[in-house]
């Protein structure tokens, strides 16, 4: 990094790039000096947005690129929304800051219908998520459920050409283009547990560049970092990754930190839930202790059919 100068890596889609203009808003908010220049680049993800995430290959299918960048110095920082994030990053990088959560809840989105119990019998719904097509399963066996992935307004537009009677989004991402006209239905998290991370941005660098550091400290938001980091150490107990329809949502309140957490087969037929609270200084902790609850419920035999 150049002094007063910061090259901002990010997807390039539409909500990458609103995600990524928010930050650089902040940014210049705290540091009116600085110049920030963004490095659009396209990831494997993107690079096959007919391809269910399941099987794409590898680990950071969203994040490798702008990882590479990072470390090549083409770039100073990058942008993520933390759900995509793998649990173990790139060595040499590090993600400081999280940036304070928007709506983690998944939404249905829909022309017709206005709730989940509302949509007819055998209507094909789209997700590019096994996690949400898992619970959703499990709320409605008889739904159709089909893969959809590409950008929010690509997925949109099959909604809008009726070729599904609705979608499941995450709110955040609608929220943040400005599109929280299109959602018929807030799923409550009781009905969907989110992602873990849903919601969040994370903002990446090298673990040596400390004058980037310090310009990104003020966009940390101390409270949703502690419950993502309790979500995250779940995940890292677990050994799952993004093929694995896995949930984990944690809330602070009253100086305890509370995490509740899911895994499910793949057609809904088992979901094996646990949850525990702890002080909110020990968010490792308790994501390891709900993780050895899943264990001992199961959840094992779950996990050894995704690896």
């Amino acid at each position: 990094m150049s002094e007063n100068k910061l090259i901002l890596a990010t997807r390039n889609s539409l909500l990458a790039k609103t995600q990524a203009l928010w930050v650089k808003e902040q940014l210049l908010h705290y540091h009116p000096q600085l110049q920030i220049e963004l490095l659009m680049l396209t990831t494997a993800a993107d690079r096959l947005p007919q391809t269910s995430l399941s099987v794409l290959p590898g680990k950071g299918i969203f994040v490798k690129e702008l990882e590479t960048a990072l470390l090549a110095n083409r770039a100073d920082l990058a942008v993520h929304s933390l759900k995509d994030v793998p649990i173990s990053l790139a060595a040499g990088l590090m993600l400081p800051v999280i940036c304070e959560r928007e709506d983690p809840r998944d939404v249905l989105v829909s022309n017709v219908y206005t709730s989940i119990t509302d949509l007819a019998n055998g209507a094909l719904v789209g997700t590019a998520s096994v996690r949400r097509r898992s619970q959703l399963q499990a709320l409605r066996p008889d739904l159709k459920i089909s893969s959809v992935r590409g950008n929010v307004d690509t997925r949109l537009g099959y909604l809008d050409r009726q070729e599904f009677a609705a979608l499941i989004l995450a709110a955040a991402g609608l929220k943040r283009l400005g599109l929280s006209k299109r959602i018929s239905y807030y799923l409550p998290v009781s009905t969907m547990l989110p992602a873990p991370g849903q919601g969040a941005l994370g903002l990446e660098c090298r673990a040596s560049d400390w004058q980037t550091q310090q310009y990104l400290a003020p966009l940390h938001h101390y409270e949703t970092a502690i419950c993502v980091t309790a979500e995250r150490a779940l995940c890292q107990q677990l050994e799952a990754n993004c093929s694995v329809p896995i949930a984990a949502y944690a809330t602070l309140k009253d100086q305890q930190l509370f995490l509740t957490a899911l895994i499910a087969s793949l057609d809904g037929s088992q979901l094996i839930v646990a949850s525990a609270c702890a002080a909110k200084n020990d968010p490792i902790g308790l994501g390891v202790v709900v993780a050895q609850k899943l264990l001992a419920k199961g959840a094992g035999k779950i996990l050894q059919e995704f690896s």
